[in-house]
Order: structure tokens, then C-alpha cells, then sequence
């Protein structure tokens, strides 16, 4: 199965192709929430060397929120177009839950812990949800407003790990000897296929015509003056 995966939901925009359970290569823009002018020629690049190598993409998976709004209709409308022009299936991938996967493959956690992944929202404000090693959701994302005493249910639970963008401007207030930081996790492209995979095994694809990104809150929109467009294979 080859899967083009797509995320856009905070600075950093990327793609990537996976085939049978192993990346085959991997595209990302690290300079700034440019994904409007970058992610085309991404996803360009990686269809065509898939194209090239007579490999059918089966399906193209996005994340998808919360995070930045204009960021998310981005990748979300790009993987549409994808899907419309080459019918095959959308695969949803929760942002929060994505950034867990690098986690659990690159570093070593207690068998209780637990993972909290914080996106930076604004003010002392995060975007955050709680997930055991499983990757089962105990706590919905939410938007909190960080402050000294919270996640103290989950802390008094065992060892919880905070990563993600959100946890520099907190990490004061989220004290105690079960907290624990990890650093340098950030959403991105090259491990939401494994989350993908899992999902069309079980039948979760979206209805294309009327998926929508999970904003969380709502945002004021910019309205685009650009039309991007994914050409059909030739």
C-alpha cells in the first residue's frame, strides 16, 4: 500500500511517501508558515516519482487538527484535490495523536506513562489531549489555559510525559516529580503513515466531499487569492 501523507497544522509544512509499512521519501519547509507557496511542489515532486516508478498511490492521508486554521485548510484541500483527481481514499489523522508516534518509536517510557502532546495556542493557552502508550485517548484535545495545578489529576496518575510546541511557555507551571519534557516533537509527515495504515485496515477513511479539519476554536480566515491545483497522472 503507498500512502501520500500531508501536514500543515503549525510552522513547519511537509509530505512524505510510504510504501508497504516503510518511508520512501520525505519533503519539509522548516522557514515559516509559507505552506501555500511550498506544499504544491512537494507533493508535485513525490507524485511524480511515484508515477515515475509505475507505483499506484492508494490513498492520501492528512492531518487533521487542531492547529494553525489557514494551515490546516491548506493540506486538508490539497489531499481533497489529490483524492478527487485520482479517486482514492482520504485518510483524517488527528494532529495531537500524530505527534505521539515519534515518541513511542524514539524514546524509552515507563509502561505507565502517559503522553500528553500540547500544541502552542495563543497566550498561556494550548491545544493538548492525553494518551496512554496504546495510543487510546483517555482525554479529548481541548484548549486549555495553562496554570500552576493543571493536569494534576493525570500527574497524580504516574509518570506523564508533555512534549510539543506548547510546553516551552508552561513547562514552570507544571510541576512535580511525575512530569516529565521532552523536546524536539513537532507533527510532521514522515510518521503519520503507520497511523494511516491502521486506520484503512479498519475502514476509517473519510467522506471526501465533507471532511473538515478540527479547528478546536474558531479562527478568522484570510482569504486566499491563489488557486492551487494537483494535476491528474498522466
Amino acid at each position: 500500500m503507498t500512502i501520500l501523507s500531508i501536514e500543515t497544522s503549525e510552522q513547519a509544512c511537509s509530505a512524505a511517501l510510504s510504501c508497504d509499512g516503510a518511508l520512501v521519501d520525505f519533503l519539509e519547509n522548516t522557514q515559516g508558515p509559507s505552506h501555500q507557496e511550498t506544499l504544491p511542489g512537494m507533493v508535485r515532486d513525490l507524485l511524480s516519482m511515484a508515477d515515475s516508478r509505475a507505483i499506484p498511490v492508494d490513498a492520501v492521508a492528512v492531518s487533521g487538527g487542531p492547529g494553525s486554521y489557514t494551515g490546516l485548510r491548506i493540506g486538508v484541500s490539497t489531499a481533497k484535490g489529490i483524492c478527487y483527481g485520482r479517486d482514492i481514499p482520504l485518510v483524517g489523522i488527528p494532529t495531537l495523536e500524530l505527534m505521539c508516534v515519534p515518541v513511542l518509536l524514539g524514546h524509552e517510557l515507563p509502561e505507565n506513562a502517559l503522553l500528553c502532546p500540547m500544541m502552542d495556542a495563543r497566550r498561556m493557552e494550548v491545544y493538548a489531549a492525553v494518551y496512554d502508550r496504546a495510543l487510546h485517548e483517555l482525554r479529548a484535545p481541548q484548549a486549555d489555559v495553562v496554570e500552576s495545578g493543571s493536569y494534576a489529576e493525570w500527574l497524580g496518575r504516574g509518570p506523564v510525559c508533555f512534549f510539543g510546541s506548547g510546553t516551552e511557555k508552561c513547562k514552570t507551571l507544571l510541576t512535580g516529580a511525575t512530569a516529565q519534557f521532552i523536546g524536539g516533537i513537532r507533527p510532521s509527515a514522515r510518521h503519520m503513515f503507520p497511523l494511516a495504515e491502521q486506520r484503512i485496515a479498519r475502514g476509517q477513511t473519510e467522506n471526501t466531499a465533507y471532511y473538515e479539519p478540527f479547528y478546536l476554536k474558531d479562527f478568522q480566515a484570510v482569504k486566499s487569492t491563489k488557486i492551487e491545483q494537483v494535476l491528474r497522472p498522466s
